[in-house]
């Protein structure tokens, strides 16, 4: 079974349907003891890093996973909380891939929030990706660049698009949302 960890985001319906599509059994959940069970998590996310460890804190899964040892995938805002902190809401996150998210700055021809389409290309191997495809982005903080980038993004720089430290993996895109590729993506990642 693969927990989805209720982290009060918006796209946990498309994330149960998107593994109900792949017929994969998922169940969405705040409960600890079902989580740490699991075989494999997911914590999704969209909205502000403060608010989603808020939720966190409160159904007691900030020590949960943390301690996670089977396969994790952040998705999107769920990808940040992986980091130290987040300059969104000045958050202090689950500190398992050391360093702080920022704003994107915005510029000629990059908007903020980045959305849309986007190519990821890998930067060393990830067991999650299969060489260069298009994802489905929605955000205005991104991680730093660092050890565990393994693909990344264009959006005025260069943005880590996929992150992997040991059992922790992070998409800054929506697999959920991303056709064909974002169903390749995840059934990846269940089969790690």
């Amino acid at each position: 079974m693969i927990a989805i960890v209720d982290s009060g985001g918006a796209n946990l319906s498309s994330v149960l349907f998107a593994f109900e599509r792949l017929g994969i059994p998922a169940q969405l959940s705040s409960d600890p003891d079902t989580i740490a069970s699991s075989a494999k998590v997911l914590l999704p996310g969209v909205g502000a890093a403060a608010a989603a460890m808020d939720t966190l804190k409160r159904n007691e899964l900030s020590a949960c996973l943390r301690q996670l040892k089977q396969p994790v995938l952040g998705i999107c805002l769920g990808m940040q909380l992986l980091y130290d902190r987040s300059e969104e809401g000045d958050a202090l996150c689950l500190g398992i891939i050391p360093g702080v998210v920022a704003r994107l700055n915005a510029s000629p021809g990059r908007s903020i929030p980045h959305m849309g389409w986007n190519r990821v290309t890998p930067r060393r191997d990830c067991a999650l990706l299969d060489g260069e495809e298009f994802f489905y982005f929605v955000h205005s903080y991104a991680a730093p660049m660092g050890a565990a980038v393994c693909a990344v993004a264009e959006h005025g720089v260069e943005i880590p698009a996929v992150v992997q430290r040991e059992n922790w993996f992070g998409a800054q895109f929506h697999p959920e949302r991303s056709a064909a590729a974002g169903q390749r993506f995840l059934k990846r990642f269940v089969e790690l």
